[in-house]
């Protein structure tokens, strides 16, 4: 095995990493050094955030490739880990200091779920003022395998200058923007290289015992033999390869390409991975699907097998395109081998996730699901004639990012975007507007609030009215009790000796089950009995109508004197943050009206603790953007409906008519 092997199919690699690690910098660079330029920023210092993927298509020493630069927020991360699943390898980017490595442990995490093969790029290394060491070790605390150092850094009157291979045991100066240069190792250096080129055997030999005599024999492994052990452990996940570089700079992106080419698997490892056959029909799995103005839907998909030909018939759609992109410019392609990730054009009805091919419909693939949304926002357009036209826009984009939720609420009559935090729906709403031309207004979302009743009533109703003719007449008496919580509303008929006829009883019950809909506070009344116990008519002016009028009389009155009390919801909520914020997000939940139940280490998760507490929902609404502030932006939470509650301590007015 060499370093330079061909892999034949495309293979694709997914960079991601926290926000600020230079993720996109070294796509970029990566871009650059294969001599296919990507549109950059005009000021890099100022370099927008990414909350979409960009593709970047390539050929490195004869090999093609597809680079993904991944959102970097967790507000995005369900775009990440749809591409992480079409990916052969991913490059978890990383500020070389030690203090920035627990912003990479849920990524770290995820990609140890899903076995997604991956190693670690030490970003800004020209920038580092701590040990080496440190940043292994912070980074080693939350890994699921160990770390091994690829490299070791030269430095040069305190400044890193350039980097040894511990592989080929080769030495290399950076040149700002070019090839690294090939140098003598620094006779200072002889000794810590050895000891580290060490280390990496002794890692390697865990996993091969041929390689573990060799070491226990003082018999020196070639380059070859540790080549072809870390391209093993990488693809088995027994090791996370680490490497060094400052993308700004170019400086080690020639050495990431190479291990990419060398180390990474390849689309049949990876696709014997996700357990997809290498024989059958053509097969491609949708990952992403956008709107894009006159080109209309674009479907991002993989595809896994066989050929794909502008036109095809994929699911009864007409395939209308087939595209490669270079960030954000679509060049036209007759066709799509196996192992591209392409742009598909005019697939419509192929929903994101899905699988599509030539020959029917394909059994599914897995295909990752969103996070619980943590924020929402109630909009509303600010020209109703733009209503239906936001019907679409929200369908549309519902289809566009399966982590966004619409709902239209029953409770409160709004329409509520739920998503992954502000910056997710801010992100939405400007795509409303700039996308569909859409202006709307947005307000915290109105909580559902309930009434009950504390005491029981005894009330009569009645209605007399003569206006010629036939008159109205209904003659009620009820008796309005509470019931307990979560019991619902209930009608019970005690009428004897035909006081009310029996055609009339089920006029009653509807009248008050509607006036229960709104109590004397403007809320829904719940967890009620309203009991027909006596009443009257009139054989000619009495109707259905009368009885309801007279019923929700007694309603409106009953509710009113039997100590109606505003109930609240309040949800169960689990807080999931590293150890080192347990006590904030404690004091965050008791800040907000919660009653703490308990904490423990997040299953799976070690360095993390689930913190549960029941927490008023008034309380919830940016409870995501002052925990994310406080935790580095790790922190997350689940919710769900607990039970009502009265409202105590809340500021809540009454409900207009």
């Amino acid at each position: 095995m060499t370093e330079g092997r061909n892999v034949g199919s495309p293979r694709s690699v997914a960079l991601v990493g926290p926000y600020g690690s230079g993720k996109s910098t070294l796509f970029e660079a990566l871009m650059d050094a294969a001599g296919a330029a990507v549109k950059r920023p005009s000021d890099p210092r100022n370099r927008p955030m990414t909350t979409e993927i960009r593709l970047g298509h390539c050929t490195y020493l004869g090999d093609p490739w597809c680079i993904i630069d991944c959102p970097g927020s967790i507000e995005f991360a369900h775009e990440t880990r749809a591409a992480l699943e079409m990916a052969d390898l991913a490059v978890v980017v990383c500020d070389a200091s030690p203090s920035h490595a627990l912003a990479v442990a849920p990524l770290l995490k995820c990609l140890a779920d899903a076995a997604i093969p991956h190693m670690v790029f030490l970003n800004k290394i020209d920038r580092l003022e701590e040990g080496l060491a440190d940043t292994i070790g912070a980074l080693q605390a939350h890994a699921s395998a160990p770390m091994v150092l690829r490299q070791m850094p030269i430095q040069d009157g305190g400044v890193i200058s350039g980097y040894v291979d511990l592989m080929s045991e080769r030495a290399y100066r950076y040149r700002k923007g070019q090839e690294s240069e090939l140098i003598q190792i620094p006779p200072s250096m002889m000794v810590q290289e050895e000891e580290a080129r060490i280390r990496l055997v002794e890692t390697l030999a865990d996993r091969d015992d041929a390689l573990l005599e060799k070491l226990l024999d003082d018999v020196k492994p070639t380059p070859d033999e540790l080549y072809r052990d870390m391209h093993k452990d990488l693809l088995a996940g027994t090791v996370i390869e680490v490497l060094l570089g400052a993308a700004e700079n170019a400086h080690g992106v020639r050495r990431l390409w190479k291990a990419l080419r060398h180390d990474g698997p390849t689309l049949r490892d990876t696709a014997e991975r996700r357990l997809i056959d290498a024989e059958g029909p053509p097969l491609a799995q949708v990952f992403k699907t956008s709107y894009a103005g006159h080109t209309g839907k674009l479907s991002y998909a993989r595809v896994w097998r066989g050929t794909f030909k502008d036109g095809a018939m994929l699911g009864g759609t007409r395939l209308g395109g087939i595209y490669h992109t270079n960030g954000t410019d679509l060049a036209k392609r007759p066709e799509a081998v196996e192992g591209e990730i392409v742009v598909l054009g005019r697939l419509d009805g192929i929903a994101t996730g899905a699988t599509v091919s030539t020959n029917g419909t394909p059994d599914p693939l897995a295909f990752p699901e969103p996070d619980p949304p943590v924020y929402a926002l109630a909009i509303a357009t600010t020209d109703r004639k733009d209503d239906v036209k936001l019907s679409g826009a929200l369908h549309r984009l519902a289809e566009e990012d399966p982590s966004l939720v619409i709902e239209h609420s029953q409770d409160t009559g709004e329409t509520i975007l739920h998503g992954q935090g502000e910056m997710h729906l801010l992100k939405t709403i400007e795509h409303l507007s700039r996308a569909y031309g859409l202006k709307v207004a947005t307000a915290k979302p109105a909580v559902a609030y309930k009434e009950t009743i504390r005491s029981s009533v005894h009330q009569h109703g009645r209605l007399k009215r003569q206006t010629g003719g036939h008159g109205q007449f209904a003659d009620v008496k009820i008796d309005i009790a509470p019931r307990a919580r979560g019991e619902g509303f209930a009608f019970i008929d005690k009428v004897v000796g035909g006081a009310v006829p029996r055609n009339f009883i089920p006029a009653v019950g509807e009248a008050a089950a509607e006036a229960a809909r709104r109590g004397p506070f403007g809320y829904p009344v719940v967890d009620i009995a309203v009991t027909l116990v006596d009443g009257g008519f009139h054989s000619v002016d009495s109707s259905d109508m009368a009885f309801k009028t007279a019923t929700s009389m007694a309603m409106r009155d009953g509710l009113a004197g039997a100590d109606p009390v505003l109930l609240e919801p309040i949800d169960h909520v689990t807080v999931s943050v590293p150890n080192d914020y347990t006590a904030r997000a404690q004091r965050l939940l008791t800040g907000r009206r919660g009653q703490i139940l308990g904490f423990a280490e997040r299953t799976g998760w070690p360095g993390w603790d689930d913190v549960e507490a029941l927490v008023p929902e008034a309380e919830l609404h940016d409870l995501i953007i002052e925990l994310r502030s406080q935790t580095l932006g790790l922190g997350t939470y689940r919710k769900r409906f607990d039970h009502l509650a009265e409202a105590k301590g809340a500021e809540v007015k009454p409900k207009a008519a």
